[in-house]
């Protein structure tokens, strides 16, 4: 790993140069604002029990099914496209190296924008009246939240980019996924034909990989051990399914 590093300064310089990144992070500040802002609306009217942390996380996957493909679709189907990928490789760099650097780098960005959103919050305490809704805890129960199911999210737009030469594609194909991920288990844990006794362990396993019943748990202060093994090992299985995949596409031309 002694050129990690140096690929990851290299593709933090190209998000930073990139127009994607940016459609990325206006889009999402903007939905994220919006969002912000429609909650404090409704608690302005009718006072609500839930604190306002816990239902802005609860829309976490709205601007994640668009911001992930903005940044990870150039992350590797671009360097196919142009033919640089096998250049690089043909240096003392190893496939590994490059698809772990890119995934930090794209990883790191991610985390920047939802770090910016700490700002929202900051500027209600500064002006709200009513302190009692600023419970810290949700707070940090939700960022925790995005930093490790993030890393399950940009693992599987490397994949995606991993596997086409195309960058519309690879977004394309990124969104398909993030939405089996989040929104899949939930509807298909929902139907009737899963009430049985024989599939009756089938829809508990698809209740427990649940997005939304995972934020809400870290939103509340439950941090399940078994939710920490799901996004580290469907991370870890994406980044090992993109190497395998570089590596394929290189030997087979």
């Amino acid at each position: 790993m002694r050129h990690y590093f140096t690929i990851l300064s290299h593709e933090i310089r190209a998000l930073l140069y990139s127009p994607s990144t940016y459609i990325a992070a206006v889009f999402f500040l903007g939905v994220m604002g919006f969002i912000f802002a429609s909650i404090l609306d409704t608690y302005s009217k009718t006072p609500q029990e839930t604190p306002p942390a816990v239902v802005f996380f609860q829309f976490f996957w709205f601007p994640v099914l668009f911001m992930v493909p903005l940044l990870t679709m150039k992350t590797i189907a671009d360097e196919r496209r142009q033919g640089t990928l096998e250049t690089l490789l043909t240096t003392p760099v190893n496939t590994a190296e490059v698809v772990l650097g890119k995934f930090t780098a794209a990883y790191l960005f991610y985390l920047l924008l939802w770090g910016s959103t700490l700002g929202f919050h900051y500027i209600l305490q500064l002006h709200a009246r009513d302190l009692r809704g600023l419970d810290p805890g949700p707070l940090v129960g939700g960022y925790l939240f995005i930093a490790i199911s993030g890393l399950l999210f940009i693992g599987i737009g490397v994949f995606a980019s991993s596997m086409t030469r195309s960058q519309p594609v690879a977004g394309i194909f990124t969104f398909v996924l993030l939405i089996l991920a989040i929104l899949g288990p939930r509807y298909l844990g929902d139907l009737s034909a899963l009430s049985g006794s024989t599939l009756g362990p089938l829809k508990g396993m698809l209740e427990a990989l649940q997005i939304s019943t995972h934020v809400d748990d870290f939103t509340h202060g439950v941090v399940d051990t078994r939710q920490l093994f799901y996004y580290l090992t469907g991370s870890t299985l994406a980044l090992i399914f993109s190497i395998l995949g570089v590596e394929a596409k290189l030997l087979n031309g």
